[in-house]
């Protein structure tokens, strides 16, 4: 089925000090030499979490947390949108790999919700912004309105996929916010 992974409650820390890492670094710190590659070719990937995140260039979840390869399985999608796809991205992370934290990761200054927040989009956008309109209804001020679009994403992840446990051997999800100006993440 899968291999053991480390606890979402350990996950979560790396996670943090990951970032608090990125907050002063210059380069990434991951390790992304030519040895884990190989090794990860050869054994697998066992990433420590799942991290469910906007298309935007500026949001780099491996970067954010200071991480390499093999460390985070990335779903990225525009507006952070949960749909099929991503619930099937994050039950196999989950149930083949044995990851235990799914991160919604929104981020502040998101054109995505920047565009549900204004006029009607056409074309296949509008299937995005419509996602993301269900949850912030009215809302104007863009960083509730991302907040708003994270804690819906946390809860169709959790609905959808029965992860409501607190466990520490079960799935936990949560929602975070990258700030792009300071490159913090804040954990809701």
């Amino acid at each position: 089925m899968h291999q053991e992974n480390i606890s979402a409650a350990k996950a979560l820390e790396k996670l943090k000090e990951g970032n608090k890492q990125y907050l002063e670094a210059v380069s990434n710190p991951g390790d992304i030499s030519p040895a884990i590659r190989q090794k990860t070719c050869d054994e697998g990937q066992v990433p420590y979490a799942i991290v469910v995140t906007c298309s935007d260039s500026r949001v780099i979840p491996e970067a954010v947390f200071s991480a390499g390869i093999g460390e985070l399985f990335v779903i990225r999608v525009a507006g952070n949108v949960i749909d099929n796809h991503q619930l099937g991205s994050i039950e196999y992370a989950a149930d083949h790999l044995g990851t235990k934290l799914v991160v919604i990761l929104g981020h502040t200054n998101c054109g995505a919700v920047g565009a549900a927040m204004g006029d009607v989009p056409s074309g296949y956008v509008k299937t995005i912004t419509d996602e993301i309109r269900k949850a912030i209804g009215e809302e104007k001020d863009a960083l509730r309105a991302s907040c708003l679009n994270v804690e819906r994403s946390v809860s169709i992840v959790k609905d959808s996929l029965h992860y409501q446990g607190e466990g520490e051997a079960d799935v936990r999800v949560c929602g975070a916010v990258y700030h792009i100006d300071s490159g913090k993440v804040e954990f809701l």
